[in-house]
C-alpha cells in the first residue's frame, strides 16, 4: 500500500496544467469587437463545456480522495491513465472550437470524453475494491452507479454525432453534466 499524496498532487498539477492550456488554445479574434467574439461564440462554448467536465471530474475526485487513506500501483497505473486521456482535452476542444459543425471534430471529442469516463469509471471501481466497507468506497460505488447513465447518455450523443447532427457529442456532454454530474457532485 501507498500514499495517496503524491497522486493526488500530481493528479492536481496535471489537471491545472491541462485546464490551463485549455484557455490558451481559444482563437482569438482576428479584430477586437464585440461582433468578432460573437463569432467565436462556439470556441468559448466548447472551452466552457470542456473546462467544467475537467474541474466537475477535479471535484469528484478530490471529494472521493478525501476519505482514501491507501492506494496501490494499480490505482496509480489507473490515474495516470486517466490523466493521459484528459491531456488530449485541449488538443480535441481546440479542434471543435474550429469546426464545431464537423462530425469527425465532435467524434473525436467524444471519443475522448469517452475514454476518460470508462477510466474514471475503472479507478472508482479499484478504489471501492481496496477500501470494500470504508466511506470512500462507498463514495465510488454511488460515483459509479449514476455513472453508467452518463456513459449512455454521451454514447447516444457519438452516435447521433455520427449519423444525423453533428453537434450531439457537445450537448450530450452539457446535457449529463446538467442532469447527472452536477446533481451527483453536489
Amino acid at each position: 500500500m501507498m500514499n495517496k499524496e503524491r497522486l493526488t498532487a500530481f493528479t492536481d498539477a496535471v489537471l491545472a496544467i491541462i485546464m490551463t492550456i485549455l484557455v490558451l488554445e481559444l482563437e482569438r479574434p482576428q479584430v477586437i469587437s464585440w461582433s468578432a467574439l460573437w463569432d467565436l461564440r462556439m470556441n468559448f462554448f466548447a472551452y466552457t463545456i470542456s473546462f467544467f467536465w475537467l474541474g466537475t471530474m477535479w471535484v469528484n475526485l478530490h471529494n472521493t480522495w478525501d476519505e482514501v487513506e491507501t492506494i496501490n500501483r494499480k490505482i496509480v497505473w489507473i490515474s495516470l491513465l486517466l490523466l493521459f486521456f484528459s491531456s488530449f482535452f485541449p488538443y480535441v476542444t481546440s479542434l471543435v472550437s474550429m469546426t464545431f459543425h464537423s462530425s469527425v471534430a465532435q467524434s473525436f471529442y467524444g471519443i475522448v470524453v469517452l475514454l476518460v469516463t470508462a477510466t474514471n469509471l475503472w479507478l472508482y471501481h479499484e478504489v471501492a475494491q481496496l477500501h470494500d466497507g470504508a466511506v470512500s468506497a462507498d463514495l465510488a460505488r454511488a460515483h459509479n452507479r449514476w455513472i453508467r447513465w452518463d456513459i449512455v447518455l454521451k454514447l447516444a450523443g457519438l452516435v447521433l454525432t455520427l449519423t444525423i447532427w453533428p453537434e450531439a457529442m457537445m450537448w450530450a456532454v452539457l446535457l449529463t453534466a446538467l442532469i447527472l454530474v452536477l446533481p451527483n457532485s453536489i
